[in-house]
């Protein structure tokens, strides 16, 4: 049960994924320093240090089972997590005590913890948003031909169709996939450096040996699951590299508070709707709201998770020489809280697009009020052809135009610009082609088309290997 009393993380409480929360929880944490301290000792044993096996294998057994009150006491002696853990360590492995963290600095374990933890958030977020792009891809073809009213400066412009807009969402968020995948890729491991990265220590460990030395780098961050490690460190791996894996994540942010305003707006128009419980409350003082609440929280917490994504910017840029120790409690914070902010977008976002709601006569009856006002200039084309004056017509035009606005926007019944021309004698040789000029296919161009070409050319084959989570559903929890 949560303690009441003290103050919870509302990402943890409330709206990061089960997955997320136990990437970043103290648990894989701490057990990742210990399997780092493992293949440590392991790989130093295989380029001939003093290290038996029976230490490795004390090692290993002890690897997941972290007394943490012990560590906190030790801590709150000595003033320095890594050594509390490995004197805690050391405790539990007594003939592996002096071995353990042979030649290392405290950042061997915090770094490239830091670093493990990263990718694989990473590729947690990968796949909610393939889950994401596989949802909106069902639904711009469901909705590919469908007209809809586009806007610019949110003002009534050509029309589009529903799939089409859909595919814009789906474009952002596949840049997204395709960026955060390939961060993910080109993460490399800080490695086995030393104290400022000149790997001094290891040096003197194997007698001057460079290339046993060299060999220890690699043979670790292979065994961690790395195909690469960093030449060049100082005591940290280049901080630039959080900066760029949190604009990558933020990303996410970015593309999903454009898709949360554009539905939210499609929502006070009344043609779209996200999922609504049948108990669901809008307003604690208005029963009848059907509040956009998960569309909200959207753009609630991107703007959140774009802020906190800046803090690693700063701390790459004020580092000093090989470190300084002011990024630490900052990135403890902002790299996990970045990653289950989007995270618990992502989570949302799948849920909305799952059970968005169409409204099909509402976006119907909103294009047959625009549409006449687009398709005067071809009625107008149409009309000269049919032996009409050009300026006279268009003055006729002109003036229909503005007095149904004016009627409109003072709330006065009247005519449309239909019905109007057609009562018009200037019009009276283009009458019988009304309805199809106002046909709305002629209207969104090649919409549909370009929805299909879309998914199949850029989105299929980004996706082929993720087709299992189409109909995967994370949940809401509230």
């Amino acid at each position: 049960m949560t303690d009441t009393s003290i103050y919870q993380n509302p990402l943890c409480e409330r709206y990061a994924s089960a997955a997320m929360l136990q990437n970043f929880s103290s648990d894989r944490r701490y057990q990742t320093w210990r399997r780092l301290w493992v293949a440590l000792a392991e790989v130093e044993a295989e380029l001939g240090l003093e290290i038996s096996r029976e230490q490795i294998e004390e090692l290993r057994r002890h690897q997941d089972d972290i007394p943490y009150a012990r560590v906190a006491a030790l801590e709150e002696e000595l003033r320095h997590d890594v050594m509390a853990h490995i004197h805690a360590y050391g405790e539990q492995c007594p003939r592996a005590r002096g071995i353990i963290h042979l030649g290392a600095t405290s950042c061997y374990v915090t770094d490239n913890a830091d670093l493990i933890l990263m990718r694989d958030g990473l590729a947690i977020l990968a796949e909610k948003l393939a889950a994401l792009l596989l949802a909106l891809k069902n639904f711009a073809l469901e909705h590919a031909d469908r007209p809809a009213l586009a806007y610019t400066h949110f003002q009534p412009a050509q029309l589009t169709t529903v799939g089409k807009r859909a595919a814009m969402w789906a474009q952002d968020f596949l840049i997204d996939f395709q960026e955060i995948s390939r961060v993910r890729s080109e993460l490399r491991f800080r490695g086995a450096k030393g104290a400022t990265g000149t790997q001094a220590s290891f040096m003197k460990l194997f007698n001057g040996e460079g290339g046993k030395v060299k060999d220890l780098d690699r043979r670790v961050a292979e065994r961690m699951g790395f195909k690469d490690s960093f030449r060049i460190t100082g005591q940290t791996y280049t901080r630039k590299l959080d900066a760029q894996a949190l604009q990558a994540v933020a990303g996410v942010a970015v593309s999903a508070h454009k898709f949360s305003n554009d539905l939210r707006l499609l929502q006070g128009l009344g043609e779209l709707e996200e999922p609504f419980g049948k108990a669901q409350v809008g307003s604690s003082a208005m029963p009848y709201k059907r509040n956009p609440m998960k569309l909200e929280r959207i753009s609630s917490l991107a703007k959140w998770g774009i802020c906190e994504s800046q803090n690693a910017a700063w701390i790459g840029a004020t580092q000093w020489f090989e470190r300084t120790l002011d990024d630490s409690a900052n990135r403890r914070l902002s790299i996990p809280q970045t990653f289950l902010a989007v995270d618990a977008i992502l989570v949302l976002a799948n849920h909305v697009m799952r059970g968005l709601v169409v409204y099909p006569e509402v976006i119907r009856r909103r294009v047959r009020e625009e549409l006449p006002f687009m398709a005067v200039e071809n009625l107008l084309l149409l009309a000269v052809r049919r032996g009409g004056d050009r300026q006279n017509l268009h003055e006729r035009l002109r003036v229909h135009s503005m007095e149904v606005q004016e009627a409109r926007r003072s709330g006065i019944a009247g005519k449309g610009l239909v019905e109007r021309l057609q009562d018009d004698p200037a019009f009276a040789a283009v009458r019988e082609q009304l309805d199809a000029v106002l046909d709305p296919a002629q209207y969104y161009g090649r919409a549909p088309e370009q929805v299909k070409e879309f998914f199949a050319e850029e989105v299929d084959p980004v996706l082929s290997g993720y087709n299992r989570l189409a109909g995967l559903k994370w949940d809401v929890k509230v």
